[in-house]
C-alpha cells in the first residue's frame, strides 16, 4: 500500500491518499483551516478533488463513491454542488478535527472486467418509525438489485446504516433487518453482510434511518470469505444482530477486505474495559488485526478507516493512539454514538492484498 499526504494552502485543503497498485484508491480530504466557514470549507473540498486527480500517480483513476461527513447537515447539504453522477452519501457525523466537513472519495482504475460494482448512497424511506423505514429501504434496495439480475444475499457485500438517536431507534432496524434477512435466507447458518450500524443524521428530521450499500456482480461463491476471528470476537447473532464481522472478496486480481464497525468486545460478546477509552481503543484494533489476519492481511494493508466516538471528550486519546500506530492511513474521526452505550469507540476499515 502506498500512502501520500498533500497540503495545498492556496486551495485550502489537506488530503491523505492510499494507492493499491494501479487498481483502487481512497482519499480523505479536510480543510486546511478547521475554522473556515461551511461555505469556504465545502468549496475547498470540492475544488480539491480535480486538483488531486491531476497528479501523475492518479492517472486513470475515477471516483466511484463519495461520502460527506458534515457537522450540520441542515445548513450545509445545500452548499454542496452535487453536479456529477457519482453515488454520494451525506451524513451528519461531525468531524472531530473541528472542521465543518470531511470528504471521503473511493476511486478505481484498472480492475477486472468480470465484475460490476454498484454503489448506493442515502437510501431513505418516508414510512413511520425506524422499523418500517428499515424494512422499506431494504425492500426497495432488493428490488433495485433484482432489476440488475442481482440480489442482496448473493451480491451485496457491505452496508452502512445510519440511525437518528441510535439509543432509541436502533432496536427497530435490528428487528426489521433480522426478519427480512431470514426471508432471504441470510441466517447464522448461511451468512450475513459486512455492516456498520451507527448514529447519523439526515437532513429531514423524520428520516430515522439512512443506508448506503456496496454490491458486486460476477462474484463466485468461493471468492467470498466471511471473517469471524472467533478467538477475539463473538458471533453477532448471539446478541441478536445480523451482520458479519468482515468480508474478504478474493477477486481475480486482488483481495478486497471490508471490516465492519468493530468495537471493544470479547469472544463471549462482552464489552472489554468498560469506561476506559484507552483500553477500548487498543482492544478495538486488536480485534481488527485478528480479522485482517484471517483474510491474509495486516495493518500495513489498510487503505482507509472511519473512527466513531461516543464522547467528544475522548477524541484526543483516540487520536493519539491512531497517530502513534497508524499515522499514514487515510482516516476521519467523527462524533457518532455507537449502537451499544458501553462501547466508547468503533472503527471500520478497508484493506487490500
Amino acid at each position: 500500500m502506498r500512502h501520500i499526504k498533500i497540503s495545498d494552502n492556496s486551495l485550502g485543503f489537506n488530503a491523505e491518499i492510499s494507492l493499491f497498485r494501479n487498481q483502487e484508491c481512497h482519499i480523505m480530504i479536510e480543510p486546511s483551516d478547521s475554522r473556515a466557514s461551511a461555505a469556504s470549507c465545502i468549496t475547498a473540498l470540492e475544488n480539491s478533488l480535480p486538483e488531486i486527480l491531476r497528479r501523475e500517480e492518479l492517472a486513470g483513476f475515477r471516483p466511484v463513491f463519495k461520502r460527506w461527513f458534515l457537522s450540520d447537515i441542515h445548513a450545509q447539504k445545500g452548499l454542496i454542488c452535487g453536479n456529477d453522477d457519482i453515488p454520494t452519501s451525506f451524513i451528519q457525523q461531525p468531524p472531530m478535527n473541528g472542521s465543518k466537513a470531511v470528504l471521503w472519495v473511493w476511486l478505481m482504475n484498472e480492475v477486472s472486467s468480470r465484475y460490476e460494482y454498484l454503489y448506493r448512497g442515502n437510501m431513505l424511506s418516508d414510512a413511520d418509525g425506524s422499523y418500517m423505514q428499515m424494512r422499506e429501504i431494504l425492500e426497495d434496495y432488493s428490488d433495485t438489485l433484482a432489476s440488475r439480475e442481482m440480489s442482496i444475499a448473493e451480491n451485496c457485500v457491505r452496508t452502512w446504516i445510519y440511525v437518528r438517536d441510535v439509543d432509541v431507534n436502533y432496536a427497530g432496524i435490528v428487528k426489521a433487518r433480522r426478519e427480512l434477512f431470514n426471508d432471504w435466507n441470510l441466517t447464522s447458518e448461511t451468512h450475513y453482510l459486512a455492516s456498520t450500524g451507527i448514529n447519523g443524521l439526515n437532513a429531514v428530521p423524520s428520516d430515522l434511518v439512512c443506508m448506503d450499500a456496496y454490491a458486486v456482480k460476477g462474484l463466485k461463491q468461493e471468492e467470498v470469505q466471511h471473517l469471524h476471528a472467533l478467538e477475539n470476537l463473538s458471533p453477532t447473532h448471539i446478541y441478536g444482530v445480523t451482520f458479519e464481522r468482515g468480508t474478504a472478496l478474493h477477486l481475480e486480481d486482488r483481495t478486497q477486505i471490508l471490516i465492519s464497525g468493530t468495537a471493544s468486545i470479547d469472544k463471549n460478546g462482552e464489552i472489554v474495559a468498560p469506561g476506559d477509552i484507552g483500553k477500548q481503543t487498543e482492544r478495538t484494533f486488536v480485534n481488527i488485526g485478528a480479522l485482517l489476519k484471517e483474510a491474509g492481511a495486516s495493518f500495513e494493508d489498510l487503505a482507509q478507516m472511519i473512527v466513531y466516538i461516543r464522547d467528544t471528550a475522548d477524541y484526543l486519546t483516540v487520536k493519539e493512539y491512531i497517530d502513534r500506530n497508524h499515522p499514514d492511513v487515510p482516516k476521519v474521526i467523527t462524533w457518532a454514538p455507537v449502537c451499544r452505550p458501553g462501547w466508547l469507540v468503533e472503527v471500520e476499515c478497508i484493506a487490500y492484498v
